[in-house]
């Protein structure tokens, strides 16, 4: 049966609310966790065998070089790493870390849920994660896009699709196919799932060359598109990167909408999302300082960000109108945030040397990318 075809109980709803009220409760680094600091590398794989490991280093499915993780989801002391397939020599695109490991500082990657999930062309199988949302009932969401070595000669092996993985379980629960809802042009972004008060989950995809938030209602298993206002990209912004966050708000959840290049910042009601209503939906918020790279949310009201090319990380209380920021955590070296994330008691970073990666001159060893608890500023 369709874990999530049944009709949500008062227990569930109950559970929901306690959730959003404080299983995502942000405070600065804890006592027990103020030195874990985890280097995430694509050396440092859980093999099957020494004889896999052989096969796929010496047909070029393994180049440890090409592997960087970007964003990371934490479940208890477990993290969900995404290594998405932008070069050849990627094994899998979803791995876990476990953050009770007795080695923080080379933690062995293992692939999530298991390794046949990962075959390169398979159906059934995970081509390229380019997202991942952890919900509050413990469902992994991935948004795989079938589109690998993105920064090299990008090959399309299956359409995009979304897998959605019980990390409670470790098991597929379910699979929804999004090939009816793009086209050709279409370039896929960013996952985020809303769970509304009736308990129903909707699941929104940013679509950036196409100007459009794609909704996926999972209780009755359709989907459609919400094709964005042409202001969003005439205020001088290109269709690059859209950017989509997603807010708790006491008079209901708002999804921050803005591309990279954009000037501007947009929000809309998820309501109006679920009717399908963009028209006439969608706040102009104002002018952005300068070109932000959003990182996250903490599940609440508050969303992290960065300066284009600046590693500083920022926080805005979206209760709070656009512009009062806040700076969190300086950065003092190369590394920039990929992505800001709520644990179960903290609030964690992901920052590497992407723009080394992009450029191939990581060397050998390969991206350096850690995973440590967000260092907020006295006072912040």
């Amino acid at each position: 049966m369709d874990k999530f075809a049944a009709t949500p109980s008062k227990g569930f709803l109950r559970s929901l609310v306690v959730f959003v009220a404080v299983g995502v409760a942000v405070r600065s680094r804890a006592a027990d966790d103020s030195n874990k600091v985890y280097t995430l590398n694509g050396q440092n794989l859980q093999w099957p065998c020494s004889s896999t490991k052989n096969i796929y280093t010496s047909t070029g499915q393994y180049i440890a070089k090409n592997i960087i993780a970007t964003r990371v989801q934490i479940w208890k002391n477990r993290a969900f790493v995404l290594t998405p397939r932008f070069k050849s020599g990627v094994p899998f695109t979803v791995s876990e870390v476990n953050l009770n490991c007795s080695n923080t500082c080379w933690p062995k990657l293992i692939p999530y849920p298991y390794w046949s999930l990962h075959e390169e062309g398979e159906a059934k199988s995970i081509q390229n994660a380019v997202d991942i949302f952890l919900d509050p009932l413990g469902i992994l969401w991935v948004l795989d896009t079938g589109l690998i070595n993105n920064m090299e000669q990008v090959v399309r092996t299956r359409q995009p699709k979304i897998v959605a993985i019980d990390v409670k379980t470790n098991k597929v629960v379910k699979w929804i196919d999004l090939s009816g809802l793009v086209c050709p042009a279409s370039r896929l972004n960013y996952i985020t799932v809303d769970y509304g008060e009736d308990g129903k989950a909707f699941v929104y995809v940013s679509d950036a060359a196409t100007r459009a938030v794609i909704v996926w209602d999972v209780t009755t298993d359709r989907g459609y598109r919400v094709v964005l206002p042409k202001a969003i990209t005439q205020d001088g912004g290109k269709r690059d990167v859209l950017y989509i966050a997603l807010s708790h708000k006491s008079s209901g959840n708002v999804l921050y909408l803005t591309y990279l290049s954009s000037n501007r910042m947009y929000a809309i009601k998820t309501c109006n999302l679920r009717m399908g209503c963009a028209e006439g939906t969608v706040t102009d918020l104002g002018p952005k300082p300068n070109k932000m790279v959003i990182l996250g949310t903490d599940g609440k009201s508050n969303l992290y960000f960065r300066y284009r090319g600046q590693g500083d990380v920022y926080v805005w209380d979206t209760d709070t109108d656009f512009g009062n920021f806040s700076l969190l955590q300086k950065t003092a070296d190369c590394r920039l945030a990929t992505h800001v994330l709520p644990g179960p008691d903290i609030t964690w970073v992901v920052e590497s040397n992407f723009p080394d990666y992009i450029s191939n001159s990581v060397g050998c060893f390969g991206a350096n990318v850690r995973l440590h608890p967000l260092e907020k500023l006295i006072g912040s």
